[in-house]
């Protein structure tokens, strides 16, 4: 997705669109979103949207708390019949990662989750199920909403008066999804890869 044509297209619109589509990513699991690089390529692009990047920064947060909020209500309501292991978007192995990572790092899974794609969308329901209490969940919830937001958009805002960078705001946005999602690949790779050298019969 060529998130700089989208801003520049929803011109006065821009918070707009930022706050559906951050919403989306974390509340209505919908993992293939561009969350990190619209957010930072809005804040970049801040002047030219006429568009100041704290009222970006505050927007992108808002979603994804409001949307971490929704995903932990689906998590406590729904359960796990929501996820089933031959789902398009709900599969069982989106919630298994989630699970793995909210055991692995405990409460503080829920502010790093943020800044890792699939996993930030998943997460907030697997602490639903989980026995986490509300308030605690939300707490962290918006502590984490507030840093991948509020570092998305300075970073952005900051980089912007670099020349070079205000140039390539394209290629620095396929750079962020990259960066953000190569690592969730090596790991299944790495699984893939396990999973045939303890042969068909491991558990």
């Amino acid at each position: 997705m060529d998130v700089t044509s989208l801003l520049v297209a929803a011109g006065p619109f821009a918070l707009a669109l930022i706050a559906v589509i951050v919403f989306v990513e974390n509340g209505l699991l919908f993992p293939f979103l561009p969350g990190d690089s619209l957010v930072f390529a809005a804040a970049l692009l801040a002047t030219h949207l006429d568009v100041p990047w704290p009222s970006i920064a505050g927007v992108a947060a808002a979603a994804a708390v409001l949307g971490g909020e929704v995903g932990f209500a689906i998590g406590r309501r729904r359960g796990r019949g929501l996820f089933r292991p031959d789902a398009r978007i709900f599969r069982q192995r989106y919630l298994d990662e989630a699970d793995a990572f909210f055991a692995r790092h405990g409460t503080a899974a829920i502010v790093m989750a943020r800044f890792v794609p699939i996993v930030r969308t998943f997460l907030a329901p697997a602490a639903g199920i989980s026995s986490i209490g509300r308030l605690t969940f939300s707490l962290w919830n918006a502590i984490g909403g507030c840093l991948w937001a509020g570092g998305l958009a300075v970073a952005g805002y900051y980089l912007g008066d670099i020349p070079w960078v205000a140039r390539n705001v394209e290629l620095l946005t396929v750079g962020i999804v990259l960066v953000s999602v190569v690592p969730v690949v090596l790991t299944a790779l790495l699984r893939r890869l396990r999973a045939r050298r303890a042969g068909p019969g491991a558990a």
